[in-house]
């Protein structure tokens, strides 16, 4: 009998678990880290420049989107740390069976949405 193979695989309805989804979300982060140095040290190098670009990034930045990019940042920064962290941890042999490897998994994403929330917090406030 012939093997049938699924020959579409709807990426929406699979349900990976937690740990797949960490994984994925760190290289997520990232990606959204190497694009998102370049553009800072831009940013950076114009408020530098003179009063009037100073301003101008002021105004860029102190608006709500501003806030937003950088509670985005900050969710990438904390993600990317701590799910690398988790990962340096495999690479030592430590956690790498089941339960382990799921409870750091949701403890990774806990701190980095209490993280997340703290900051922006802090930046609303």
């Amino acid at each position: 009998m012939p093997k049938t193979r699924p020959y579409f695989l709807n990426l929406i309805r699979i349900r990976l678990p937690i740990g797949g989804l960490v994984s994925i979300l760190h290289r997520l982060s990232g990606a959204l880290l190497a694009v998102a140095v370049p553009a800072l040290l831009y940013i950076f190098m114009l408020s530098l420049r003179s009063a009037a670009d100073f301003e101008r990034v002021l105004g860029l930045v102190g608006g709500l989107s501003g806030v937003l990019v950088a509670i985005a940042l900050v969710w990438a920064f904390g993600h990317h740390f701590l799910a690398g962290l988790r990962h340096l941890g495999f690479d030592l042999g430590w956690g790498e069976t089941k339960a382990p490897a799921r409870f750091t998994a949701w403890v990774t994403l806990a701190a980095v949405l209490l993280l997340t929330a703290l900051v922006g917090l802090r930046l609303a406030a």
